[in-house]
């Protein structure tokens, strides 16, 4: 109330009684002309009103006459700081103030003009909506402490109901159209209540379908409905009018019946530039009916570009053929976005197109350098490079060609023994975009190009020394790409292929500590063959990790199968196979994406997502029909690497629900699972799940999480099943700072491998008892282009404790896990 005069009333609280109901739904709010003072969910605080408090009205004469109108105090300020030290203090101060201003909220004073208007819109929105007897009236309850409330009555009596729709169109080849196919879909319906914005709903219907149907000249302006609701009883009988052409002469204007436009002509001009404009063109040729212009020699295969344009010579007028025209000229990232002229002819009802195509540049090159810092590398530089080719081969195609390089040093690079720059990468990458489905047959029947189809080849190839495995890695993937609608993207790997070399697998202890200090320990009370050993006693590697590990696998310790430390050893040599094992990988897969988002301010929408994916199984049936060799593992092998065999599968849906006042509810569900078969008996690294991080469960690291119930302490835990559910409660704090308060739920688990530890399969419904639970809050602001996040997740139900021990054992800020991320996690 701080700021509140003494002859005003601070707003607290509307309230709407709609035929002696509450109604407080958001539909309602939004049509208050005045609201009470935001407040913190849950709390109930109006914290922006309270930061606009502490600001002060009236800050310049404060100012003035504390300091300025005193003249010992500007004296003494002035040689304890300076005159212009003194004034940056001043601004400082009226900055601050100008701040807490801004950001916080002026209290809301009852306003009776304000109120009526509410009262005024309450009336018109029932109105639109079909009670057309609604009567609204409002009340201000005023207390003694300066606050007051509005109530706001509506009595809406019945609603009136359509009970007849008649056409009249004075056109008659479009009441024709009308009768026969354009009537069945009508939003306006007999027997239901009378809804404004269903006859302005009709209205773009019709225009669209019209407009689709060669009616060139038509628009929204000629359609309009004639009501009557006199002596009816409540009923609404409703005449479509749909009026002749309007043309526009000197002096009068005359109505003419609308014609049907056919498309006589179609134009392309492949170099178009604004200067070129007055120039005489070069070249041109005809294909297909249209006619290609160049001012310069025709760069493009005919093809390429009319298979482009969906305007087509002979047929009528179509809206929609431009749109898609627009859409497939831009997709295929040769030209700038192009123009699209249609022209009237004098003579006839026949339109002449013009499209104007400007190219980008042929070549574009660009370059980055980054200088980098971790916990593990002291200091690195990396340079990469790209060639951008637009049109290499004449039929829009864009070749990217690029290459990586980068040096760094560790932190152990200051052994003597080592170089100081003991970590590098190289790698390039070739890949080559074609604007349509690179197939040998005609594809048109079965992916029509208004779905503007594409097709990415590419190559890639790199090679990394560092402290960890090193490796060398070769890719392929051929892949197509197209969007069945505007909410619709489908995409298929024909082939990706993926070979992995490790090349320093003796360092496998070195980098996964974890394991090796388990692995340690069990060593230094079981283990007596001294060689194994250095000075200080611990297992060297790989000479000591690995003849530790065969001798107990092979009996030769006083470790039994049964001992957990057995299990421990035969995990650890499980796991160093895994991830030390060359990997050939041979698949295909078929990703389907659906979001229904209008656009990025929309926040009511669903997103589904659906991965299919096969592995190893052309390469096993050609290994099969070829009489291939097995290995020692019962495995086929190409170059010496046994492929992976596995199929796939994973889906994620999330749905967001917009509550209003920047209130939004966010669900997501993820289920994935991965099972090797036939050549393989685990899932290669590189595709199996992990569970933890910033995107899924935020009470874990990543990697940190699972499997199951397991006690792991691996540095990358990973498995081949996995469940995620996450929930979260977004809100605004104030201004562009949001908060949020979530659960997640989920963990990760191995089923149909070769994984024996029973804590970490999956074996049945029973295994749900081992999802892990966190839950938190976080604060993300929003700058617009992106969000900066921070999550805080507390460890809930936790499953690597007994059953019984799982809840709120490590529920503290010390054993919480801090998140930062761009953008929301789901």
């Amino acid at each position: 109330m701080k700021r509140v005069k003494k002859s005003d009333y601070l707003l607290t609280e509307n309230t709407t009684i709609v035929n002696g109901k509450k109604n407080n739904t958001e539909d309602i709010s939004n049509l208050y002309y005045q609201k009470p003072n935001g407040k913190l969910p849950l709390l109930g605080t109006p914290l922006r009103l309270h930061i606009y408090n502490l600001a002060r009205p009236n800050i310049d004469s404060i100012l003035q006459e504390k300091i300025y109108n005193n003249p010992r105090k500007v004296a003494w300020k002035t040689k304890l700081l300076s005159r212009k030290q003194l004034e940056k203090d001043i601004e400082s101060r009226k900055n601050l103030n100008r701040w807490l201003k801004e950001t916080g909220e002026a209290p809301v004073i009852v306003d009776e003009v304000k109120t009526q208007k509410t009262a005024t819109n309450l009336k018109n929105y029932y109105f639109r909506n079909g009670w057309f007897d609604v009567k609204t009236s409002y009340e201000i309850a005023k207390g003694e402490d300066q606050r007051a409330k509005v109530t706001y009555n509506v009595e809406t009596g019945d609603p009136y109901i359509i009970d007849s729709l008649n056409a009249k169109i004075s056109t008659p080849i479009i009441d024709s159209l009308y009768q026969q196919k354009l009537k069945k879909g009508s939003l306006i319906k007999k027997g239901e209540r009378y809804i404004e914005d269903n006859f302005s709903g009709e209205r773009e219907r019709l225009t669209t379908a019209l407009r689709n149907s060669g009616f060139y000249h038509f628009g929204q302006d000629y359609i309009s409905y004639d009501i009557d609701t006199i002596g009816t009883n409540k009923k609404v009988n409703t005449d479509l009018v749909i009026k002749n052409r309007s043309i526009r002469n000197e002096d009068s204007t005359s109505r003419v019946p609308f014609k049907v436009y056919k498309i006589k002509e179609v134009n392309v001009f492949t170099d178009y530039k604004f200067e070129n404009k007055d120039l005489t063109l070069k070249d041109s040729t005809d294909y297909n009916g249209f006619n290609l212009y160049s001012f310069d020699k025709l760069k493009y295969r005919p093809k390429t570009l009319t298979d482009a344009i969906f305007i087509t010579k002979g047929d009528v007028f179509k809206d929609i053929d431009r749109t898609r025209t627009y859409r497939y000229l831009s997709n295929l990232n040769t030209f700038r976005y192009p123009t699209i002229d249609y022209i009237e002819n004098a003579n006839d009802t026949t339109l002449t197109v013009n499209i104007m195509l400007s190219p980008e540049k042929k070549y574009k090159l660009g370059f980055r350098f980054d200088v980098t810092q971790s916990n593990i590398q002291t200091i690195g530089f990396s340079f990469s490079t790209g060639l951008n080719i637009k049109n290499v081969f004449r039929g829009a195609e864009t070749l990217e060609i690029s290459a990586l390089g980068s040096i760094g040093a560790s932190k152990d690079a200051g052994n003597s023994k080592d170089q100081f720059f003991d970590i590098n990468e190289v790698g390039a990458n070739l890949r080559l975009t074609i604007p349509r489905l690179f197939f040998p047959t005609n594809t048109e029947k079965i992916i029509p190009k208004y779905m503007t189809p594409s097709t990415r080849i590419s190559f890639g190839a790199t090679s990394q020394r560092n402290i960890g495995l090193d490796k060398q890695t070769l890719n392929g993937i051929f892949n197509y790409n197209w969007y069945p609608s505007t909410k619709v993207t489908n995409n298929l790997d024909l082939f990706n292929i993926q070979f992995v070399k490790n090349l320093n697998t003796a360092n496998y202890f070195g980098v996964y500590q974890n394991s090796y200090n388990r692995l340690n320990t069990i060593a230094q009370t079981y283990n007596s063959n001294a060689s194994y050993l250095d000075e200080n006693g611990n297992l060297t590697y790989p000479e000591g990790t690995d003849g530790f590990i065969s001798d107990v696998l092979n009996n030769n310790t006083a470790l039994t199968p049964d001992d957990d430390n057995y299990i421990d050893v035969s995990n650890i040599s499980q796991r160093e196979q895994r991830l030390t094992e060359d990997n050939l990988i041979f698949s295909s897969s078929f990703n389907y994406t659906k979001d229904r988002r209008e656009n990025i301010f929309d926040n009511d929408f669903s997103i589904l997502r659906f991965k299919l994916e096969f592995a190893g199984n052309l390469l096993s049936n050609l290994s099969k029909l070829t009489g291939a060799d097995k290995n020692e593992n019962d495995q086929y092998e190409i170059f010496g690497v046994a492929f992976s065999q596995y199929i796939k599968g994973e889906f994620d849906y999330v749905k967001h629900w917009d509550l209003g006042k920047k209130n939004i509810f966010a669900v997501r569900s993820y289920f994935g699972i991965a099972v090797p078969y036939g050549n393989s008996n685990s899932i290669p690294f590189s595709k199996s799940f992990f569970a933890g991080g910033p995107n899924d469960n935020r009470a874990w690291t990543a990697y940190n999480l699972g499997p199951g119930s397991s006690k792991t302490t691996n540095e990358f835990n990973e498995a081949n099943f996995k469940i995620n559910l996450s929930m979260e409660q977004r809100f605004n704090i104030l201004g562009n700072l949001n908060g949020a308060l979530f659960v997640d739920a989920g963990n990760i688990w191995n089923v149909f491998d070769n994984v024996e530890d029973k804590d970490a399969i999956f074996s049945g419904f029973s295994s749900l008892k081992d999802i892990a639970i966190g839950s938190g809050f976080g604060l993300r602001y929003d700058f617009k282009f992106f969000i900066l996040r921070g999550d805080i997740g507390f460890k809930t139900y936790d499953p690597s404790y007994s059953l019984g021990n799982r809840w709120f054992n490590d529920y503290n800020f010390g054993n919480a896990v801090y998140n930062i991320g761009i953008n929301y996690p789901f």
